[in-house]
């Protein structure tokens, strides 16, 4: 099977369970080999022999005395996840079920509540809700961490099994405790499941002449569904768009081919986005193609927090090649490339195996990327607690051999009007509405700087 390559931040649907013995018929299985005596004299090539001993040992060890007996494949499993669990965030194992659940989840559709989620200090952490479903019309919030499920401590549960219970069959009921930011107590949401099928593109024309497009996700669908957006917006408008809002505010990511063929939307030529993995031979560099599907129409992009990965990638292309106008908070900083490899009859592991760079050469890993034109979506300012930002999560990846943002040249092509956005909205800014885009001051401040850029124009040759 081929391999895959995404850049999503670990969800519900890519997380393992997991499990490893090494020893006699499961070492085997694994395709591992014990090292002989000769081979394993060398040095540090020893030290993994008596490793691998240790393996066996502890294995055989838990399988005769174990309390209540316990399956070698759950063994094998749970062992291979801490392999790779232990390495960073984002890599992992997934059983045959877990790569299947994620197969499905690229292609848009999926049962559920609608919830992209973490593991985070023993709790799920809601990265977002997904537009249009059961989570987002419950009030989930980017942020939420989840203590229990039908009043059962999700403590103690990997992953994937505190997912397994979140799904069930359409129209049954689930009770969620969550602890929210600035609320003491844990308030109870209760949702009905659903069969999830994932608008990726979202559109609609502000004032007659901008056209809105929100990308919730970036999968199979979404470089089609953006296009398509697109043209029905000029339709709509009679072939007067004046400029363009992109919406990647909590897209968590998702696959890198997307992200590529969504920056290629917009730039002329020039890189996009490069990757560089331990071996100088494996990195890559993607460049656009020729042709801008706006032709150069003010182009603003809205990013926050919850934009992460392949959100990143889009908003550091544009922000590089000076195509579009960051607005909004900090990105979630998740510069980390994941290669999902099948494993044969047995799931798949995802492994981190490259950095990505912006087209100027930075490594936004643990940092993010930063709006040109900062706004916040509201005024509170109470205690946090979960991680903001990929540098909050244990065992997070370094940030190496990127150019230092602070190394780059200001933007010498912000409108005037930029220096007198607010970064804080007023305080009787009435409650965020989804349906009123009035109530979204981050929106209304997107609106106001994309009003006010002039059409880019291409350089003749």
């Amino acid at each position: 099977m081929k391999l895959r390559t995404g850049l999503l931040v670990t969800t519900a649907f890519l997380a393992g369970i997991t499990s490893a013995p090494i020893g006699g018929m499961v070492a085997r299985q694994l395709g591992l080999q014990f090292l002989s005596p000769a081979f394993a004299q060398d040095g540090s090539r020893a030290d993994t022999y008596r490793l691998l001993t240790l393996f066996s040992d502890v294995f055989e060890r838990v399988r005769a005395d174990y309390v209540e007996p316990v399956v070698d494949r759950d063994l094998v499993e749970n062992s291979i996840n801490g392999m790779l669990t232990g390495l960073d965030p984002h890599s992992s194992y997934m059983n045959a079920k877990a790569f299947a659940d994620m197969q499905v989840q690229t292609t848009g559709q999926f049962g559920g509540l609608g919830l992209e989620v973490s593991a985070e200090g023993g709790l799920i952490k809601v990265i977002s809700p997904i537009d249009d479903t059961p989570a987002s019309r419950a009030g989930m919030k980017s942020g939420d961490l989840i203590l229990s499920i039908d009043g059962l401590s999700v403590q103690g549960l990997s992953l994937n099994d505190a997912v397994d219970k979140m799904r069930g069959a359409p129209d049954s009921v689930i009770k969620l405790a969550v602890k929210r930011i600035g609320i003491d107590k844990p308030i109870e949401v209760v949702m009905k499941r659903e069969v999830i099928k994932i608008q990726v593109v979202k559109s609609h024309l502000e004032g007659n002449d901008i056209g809105y497009i929100r990308l919730t996700q970036f999968t199979e669908q979404s470089d089609t569904g953006l296009r398509k957006a697109y043209a029905d917006l000029k339709a709509k408008a009679g072939g007067n768009l004046k400029g363009v809002v992109l919406d990647l505010r909590n897209n968590p990511g998702g696959l890198l081919d997307q992200a590529v063929a969504v920056s290629d939307d917009f730039i002329h030529d020039g890189e996009i986005v490069s990757t560089r993995a331990r071996h100088p031979e494996d990195s890559q560099r993607w460049n656009a193609r020729d042709g801008d599907l706006t032709d150069g129409l003010p182009l603003v992009v809205l990013i926050n927090n919850g934009s992460a990965s392949a959100s990143e990638i889009v908003a550091g292309a544009l922000q590089d090649h000076r195509r579009a106008i960051l607005v909004g908070q900090r990105s979630f900083g998740k510069g980390s490339v994941q290669t999902v490899i099948p494993l044969a009859g047995n799931g798949a592991m995802r492994l981190t195996t490259a950095r990505y760079y912006t087209p100027s050469g930075r490594s936004i890993q643990g940092l993010g990327i930063t709006p040109d034109v900062e706004v916040a979506e509201s005024r509170e300012t109470g205690p946090r607690f979960g991680t903001d930002h990929e540098s909050d999560l244990k065992g997070a990846i370094t940030n190496k051999g990127g150019t230092p943002e602070a190394t780059l040249p200001p933007r010498t092509d912000l409108p005037a009007v930029a220096k007198n956005i607010p970064k804080l909205p007023p305080e009787n800014q009435p409650a965020f509405d989804p349906l009123k885009s009035e109530t979204d001051f981050q929106l209304q401040q997107a609106l106001v700087v994309v009003r006010a850029m002039q059409p880019m124009k291409r350089a003749s040759n």
